[in-house]
């Protein structure tokens, strides 16, 4: 609503503008045509202001002024050589020849710096060190949050630890996410989505980090969510915190960086050994023959051989192998010193 004041405002004063100087003495152009000239100068510029993409305007506004610039003093450099040339070799009006050529120069001049800079602007860094195009982060990177690590919940257990000193930032279309689930009529959707509600009140009262709600405008609502994200997070050189395994796939692949949670958790666990023992309750049987399915207490999942008979029992078993992925860690083992079921069954 500021925007719009705002941008009406400056019509005004611009056909004000227009209005004030038809009426010099004696005035250079009529009333009608220089209010014209002024209103449509004026709607040219708040056009660029409306259509320009929000995350890019300081850069597209910047690199503009700066071209400008510098057109103009290339200009002003050409206009000596044009006079000198003009005035030994052109006949016939050569001030109005020279004021033609000095026109095209500059406006030559502006086009080409500015296309220039606009399109080699992180190589023109390096040429003037102090003219920056792109957001400059200081200290620490923004973390974009995603749907699932909200719907997870472990992210305020980790912001109370101290860990992460960076600030959050919870994108509006990732909120509009949760909501939709949280008023989903299946009823393990609904708690998940309030659930995910819940955490997001708890960070945002949470005093150890910074906790924003981000509403980026010009973003293609036809857009997935994780396709979004990704997005924002390349416009604000940020970090996409997640659990979400094929988002952080597709986010390896284009270059955005990716904070998994569950490689976080994973990688806090302590580390298991073959020929360690360990204790579990197994609930369930496991997909082949004899084994048992238990979950230690940060949730890894244990896979025993011999244990379906020793189903809702805690048993001991001898670490074999463990599996670690993006998704979590398995421990493979077996109960006591039995060997495999495979090495039973031939020794039978």
């Amino acid at each position: 609503m500021i925007l719009h004041i705002l941008r009406a405002l400056f019509v005004l004063l611009m056909a004000a503008v227009g209005f004030f100087f038809a009426f010099q003495t004696p005035p250079p152009l009529d009333l009608d045509i220089a209010v014209v000239i002024a209103i449509a100068f004026a709607g040219i510029l708040v056009c660029i202001d409306i259509l320009s993409p929000p995350q890019r305007k300081l850069a597209l506004f910047a690199g503009a002024f700066l071209g400008i610039m510098v057109g103009l003093f290339v200009a002003y450099v050409l206009s000596f050589l044009v006079r000198l040339i003009v005035i030994q070799y052109a006949q016939g009006n050569q001030e109005a020849i020279i004021r033609y050529i000095n026109t095209l120069n500059s406006v030559a001049a502006c086009y080409l710096a500015i296309s220039v800079i606009m399109q080699t602007k992180d190589d023109f860094r390096f040429i003037v060190p102090y003219v920056e195009f792109s957001k400059q982060t200081k200290g620490a990177r923004p973390i974009l949050i995603d749907t699932s690590v909200l719907i997870d919940g472990r992210i305020t257990d980790i912001i109370i630890t101290g860990i992460i000193e960076s600030q959050l930032i919870v994108p509006q279309f990732v909120l509009n996410e949760l909501q939709q689930i949280a008023d989903s009529g299946d009823k393990l959707k609904r708690n998940r989505g309030r659930r995910g509600l819940d955490v997001l009140a708890k960070l945002r009262t949470n005093t150890r980090t910074d906790v924003a709600l981000y509403d980026p405008h010009g973003e293609d609502e036809a857009l997935a969510v994780d396709q979004r994200l990704m997005n924002l997070a390349k416009n604000l050189n940020a970090r996409v915190l997640t659990n979400d395994f094929n988002l952080n796939k597709v986010a390896g692949l284009r270059g955005v960086d990716v904070i998994n949670l569950n490689d976080l958790a994973n990688a806090m666990k302590p580390a298991v050994l073959p020929g360690e023992k360990m204790t579990v309750k197994l609930i369930k049987p496991g997909e082949d023959p004899g084994q048992g399915i238990g979950y230690l207490d940060d949730g890894t999942m244990v896979v025993v051989e011999g244990g379906r008979n020793h189903l809702n029992e805690e048993v001991e078993f001898t670490v074999t192998n463990t599996r670690q992925t993006s998704a979590g860690k398995m421990i493979f083992g077996r109960i006591g010193d039995e060997p495999p079921a495979g090495q039973r069954r031939r020794s039978a």
